[in-house]
């Protein structure tokens, strides 16, 4: 079986890093982005096979998209590009700095990563995006207001994608990948609990990714929360 081409932008910490090491495991040819360069180089030390790197900062849009379409070109072409990179706060007093870092890398620059994404794998004919958003995109949190939102926005970004190569017909797979806690730095706040290993996190991650499904809460236990989340009055939300 030939080998296949996955970048995983946001590789150099937590799920993203976890999520290379697997794909390069499993004999992908990996390429990895982040935006710290020596946190990044170490990542790329631990990858047995082939692999790429490049610096990027979602955060600067238009000049990410650029390094991205490099990557791509420099790589002979894309089977699967993994959308990783994130930032969250716990910010209930709303601190400007905080809301607005969020929304930057958070809504902005996956919005850049995804459109190069799509039309990079609508010339080719096929592909496949995955965004890492998470459990808070089901409903707003008060003490993370815009981390809350930015992950509502990436689900329904994603499933507007999907809907949109359904509707033409392309076989492109577009995958929602919605995590609780898993033990990086990504987890904040007190009192947290079913906080799953990110090593585990990733293998459950690889093998959706493996099977093309369209969504998946991470881990699977999650599904549980989720549904909760989904039916409880905003009324008792609110008191949490």
């Amino acid at each position: 079986m030939a080998k296949k081409n996955v970048i995983i932008i946001g590789a150099s910490s937590g799920i993203g890093k976890e999520l290379a090491k697997v794909f390069s495991g499993k004999g992908y040819v990996v390429g990895i982005t982040a935006r710290r360069l020596e946190m990044l180089s170490e990542v790329k030390k631990e990858l047995p096979s082939i692999s790429f790197m490049k610096r990027m900062d979602v955060a600067i849009p238009e000049e990410a998209m650029g390094i991205l379409e490099g990557l791509i070109n420099e790589m002979g072409g894309i089977d699967i590009i993994v959308i990783s990179a994130g930032i969250g706060f716990i910010n209930s007093d709303l601190t400007w700095e905080k809301e607005k870092s969020t929304i930057d890398v958070n809504v902005a620059g996956f919005m850049a990563m995804a459109n190069v994404a799509m039309k990079h794998f609508i010339r080719q004919g096929s592909g496949h995006i995955v965004g890492i958003s998470s459990i808070a995109a089901i409903r707003g949190d008060s003490s993370a207001p815009a981390y809350s939102a930015s992950k509502a926005f990436m689900s329904n970004y994603l499933e507007a994608l999907r809907f949109k190569v359904k509707k033409m017909k392309v076989p492109i797979a577009v995958t929602d990948i919605q995590p609780g806690f898993v033990d990086t730095k990504m987890a904040q706040g007190d009192g947290l609990f079913w906080v799953a290993p990110v090593e585990k996190a990733a293998m459950q991650i690889f093998d959706v990714i493996k099977n093309k499904k369209e969504h998946a809460y991470i881990t699977k236990r999650w599904r549980f929360i989720a549904w909760i989340l989904k039916i409880i009055p905003g009324r008792i939300l609110a008191k949490f």
